[in-house]
């Protein structure tokens, strides 16, 4: 989501956010299949939020989990679609609401804020421990992880410590930065955090978080044909119209974002990254985060240099950053469909 799209204060717009309430487009989307969906919490690695997530379940026999990692400015409720679709084939979905995001804050100023203490390797550690918990349940299924865009970074660097043992994982949304440019938005970060305090909301970094593949693009939600984040309008109104995609990131967050971000694209990385890893990576080639698609290209061939055999690599003309709300969606889950039903078999 964009950080533009918050309120003068760069909170969540609309109010104060009830934590406690599911968010209204979720219980209207879900008011049919109530019985497959069940809330769940566990402590983050933060040792003082309680993290809120969901889980999809299928009728019948799973054949295989999903974990799904949520991007920046949104939360595990945006992905209803996609989990009903994956239901539907056999798979129970999980998801959090990642620290700073949808219900998993302390309060209405923690949104866009991570932790105190080492923010990236904390959402970290808050990804894994959701896995630990879902393997405990279900020991021998097929386990898979989905990253969108903010999630694609962090899940990436997540294979480097934990991707052994993993049936696949899946990209979206995902690119390449130099890590030379993010380091110079961390040492930034830290200066102007040195002044304000983590929690300040600063525009100077919004600012610089944009390049020239943004150029034409609406980042504000003021003409909705022209939105980044798909040429679906209707999905585009769904999207800014949650109060829980309508802030902006912290100094905080953003060290945590920049911190994951320069990590996954360092080289070294991804040679660690298990090699026979079933590696799926989908992007629109008109999508900036992806560079319109450059960055993509340039990440998938630094896999196949890093020795990533089991890879597969696909852009969607076109479509923009929401690859999985986008106008031809139906032909990204079928193709993401055809690919799981391969490596959970």
């Amino acid at each position: 989501m964009s950080p533009l799209a918050a309120g003068a204060d760069g909170l969540p717009v609309g109010g104060t956010v009830n934590t406690e309430k599911r968010c209204i487009i979720m219980e209207k989307s879900m008011e049919k299949k109530k019985e497959q969906m069940i809330d769940l919490h566990y402590r983050s690695k933060d040792g003082i939020t309680d993290i809120y997530t969901c889980m999809w379940l299928p009728e019948g026999e799973p054949r295989g989990i999903i974990q799904v990692i949520h991007g920046m400015i949104e939360h595990i409720g945006r992905y209803q679609y996609f989990a009903e679709a994956l239901c539907d084939q056999g798979y129970i979905v999980v998801g959090h609401d990642q620290l700073g995001h949808g219900r998993s804050v302390l309060s209405r100023n923690d949104y866009g804020f991570f932790s105190k203490n080492d923010p990236s390797d904390t959402l970290i550690r808050d990804i894994h421990q959701l896995r630990v918990n879902m393997q405990k349940r279900y020991p021998d299924l097929p386990y898979i992880m989905v990253g969108h865009s903010m999630g694609s970074y962090l899940l990436r660097k997540y294979l480097v410590f934990y991707g052994k043992g993993l049936s696949g994982a899946v990209l979206l949304g995902t690119g390449f930065v130099d890590p030379n440019l993010t380091t110079v938005g961390i040492g930034i970060t830290r200066v102007l955090a040195s002044f304000k305090g983590w929690k300040q909301r600063s525009n100077l970094i919004k600012m610089l978080m944009y390049n020239n593949s943004y150029k034409g693009y609406d980042m504000t939600a003021t003409d909705l044909e022209k939105s980044w984040l798909s040429r679906d309008i209707e999905r585009v109104k769904w999207a800014y119209s949650d109060p829980f995609c309508r802030f902006s990131f912290t100094l905080n967050g953003y060290l945590g974002l920049f911190q994951t971000v320069a990590f996954s694209c360092r080289e070294k990385n991804i040679r660690r990254i298990p090699k026979m890893l079933p590696l799926l990576i989908l992007s629109g080639d008109k999508d900036p985060v992806g560079d319109l698609g450059k960055g993509v290209i340039r990440f998938s061939r630094l896999c196949d240099k890093a020795g990533i055999r089991n890879k597969t690599m696909k852009l969607y003309g076109g479509a923009r950053h929401e690859i999985l709300n986008e106008i031809d969606r139906d032909v990204v889950y079928e193709d993401l469909l055809t690919w799981l039903a391969k490596v959970t078999k």
